[in-house]
């Protein structure tokens, strides 16, 4: 499994109050969580982001609340990937949970540039920047999570098996 796109950069301490504001909380619509996505980090971001695009950020991503709606509006946005330094973790296992592939590796986070291409192969763990062919070794995924990644989150990966 492979993810190509442009980067989104943003810095350290990234939580879940800025991903996804609490006052758009009261709906389970995942589109309209989506339009307001990192919005009061970034008032561009939405209109930015294209299919398979890849945010980079610093230590501690996602920290704040254990609202699973921040994974969740990131990947409706069409975000593919987060590549950070660290990520808070409550949002680590949430984002696996509803199948936002997501990387800690501290020398990729430090050295990707906010509009780099990057390409990420999740089965060996290969970060590749194709701006500036900047390569760094993230650890993959085991198989087990490869496979909530690729079905689109945990649920979907039982789905059948229960």
């Amino acid at each position: 499994m492979k993810a190509n796109g442009t980067v989104h950069r943003y810095g350290d301490n990234v939580d879940t109050d800025v991903i996804i504001p609490a006052r758009y909380l009261n709906t389970a619509n995942h589109k309209e969580l989506a339009a307001h996505c990192m919005e009061d980090i970034d008032r561009e971001f939405v209109g930015k982001v294209v299919s398979g695009d890849m945010i980079v950020a610093g230590k501690n991503f996602g920290c704040g609340s254990s609202r699973e709606h921040a994974p969740i509006a990131i990947k409706e946005a069409g975000i593919s990937c987060v590549i950070a330094k660290s990520f808070a973790r409550i949002f680590y296992r949430n984002a696996i949970n509803i199948g936002l592939a997501i990387l800690e590796c501290p020398q990729a986070a430090d050295a990707i540039r906010d509009g780099d291409r990057v390409l990420v192969d999740f089965d060996t763990g290969l970060i590749e920047d194709q701006t500036t062919g900047g390569r760094w070794q993230a650890e993959p995924f085991p198989p087990f999570i490869q496979n909530i990644i690729q079905k689109g989150g945990l649920l979907q990966s039982i789905d059948g098996q229960l």
